[in-house]
């Protein structure tokens, strides 16, 4: 990447459209838990609450749009803080199995329980590691590899 706004757009809407498909992949079609249309508007009921089960594609829509912001916000502030931690510099995959499970610990402990109080209590089991295992691969490698990238070569 040229720049850095291209190197923080291509990170985050990368590990974005990895994240969705993983979920996507994993939890409708392979689990079969959920559909692809009621994982956007589980994104979507962050803002929307109840709201968002009720208008089909359009809430679903906003959830993918969501996704994508919350993507671009863990991609710039990777982008942002990885020149003051040298120790980010010696690998990507300790960096990527990092940030991963520092995004999940966000979006898990602070971020989900503030927007929804009454989520159940976490046990560790196949489902939360999935989960983890989710973001490092999808989220936290990619963003990292590509921020990397950029470093390397300014």
């Amino acid at each position: 990447m040229k720049s850095k706004s291209k190197t923080i757009l291509y990170s985050g809407f990368l590990s974005g459209t990895l994240d969705i498909l993983a979920a996507i992949i994993i939890y409708a079609v392979i689990l079969h838990q959920t559909t692809a249309v009621k994982i956007l508007q589980s994104i979507a009921s962050g803002v929307f609450k109840q709201e968002a089960y009720t208008n089909g594609s359009q809430m679903a829509f906003y959830g993918l749009l969501l996704h994508y912001f919350i993507a671009l916000v863990f991609a710039y502030l990777y982008f942002k803080i990885y020149p003051y931690f040298p120790i980010l510099r010696k690998s990507f995959l300790l960096s990527g199995l990092i940030y991963g499970l520092f995004v999940w610990i966000v979006m898990n402990l602070i971020v989900l329980p503030i927007v929804f109080p009454k989520l159940p209590p976490k046990q560790f089991d196949f489902p939360l590691l999935l989960s983890i295992l989710i973001l490092i691969f999808c989220v936290g490698l990619p963003i990292t590899y590509i921020t990397q990238k950029f470093y390397t070569r300014h």
